[in-house]
């Protein structure tokens, strides 16, 4: 099974606070296994505050809801051995 790469790396964003925010990452191959979202190290979960998904099979997406001054920092996307970080 060959490597799934990052394709389209994150973009940086300024925000207002209380507004969403939405991240996206395009990689190679679709049905990518070992993916993982963090915001400043802490790994994310799908909730109400955090929306995962994954948009024709190749573009991750990750939308915070309603942020605040705590969810400034480093958004990283992993895919494998890949990241990329905004």
């Amino acid at each position: 099974e060959p490597d799934v790469t990052i394709v389209s790396g994150l973009k940086d964003v300024a925000v207002f606070e209380g507004d969403d925010v939405t991240f996206r990452c395009q990689v190679s191959h679709e049905n990518a296994r070992d993916v993982e979202w963090k915001l400043q190290d802490v790994a994310l979960q799908n909730n109400e505050m955090n929306e995962i998904s994954v948009e024709k099979g190749k573009i991750h997406t990750l939308t915070l809801r309603k942020v605040t001054e705590q969810d400034i920092g480093t958004i990283t996307f992993r895919v494998g051995p890949h990241t990329s970080t905004a």
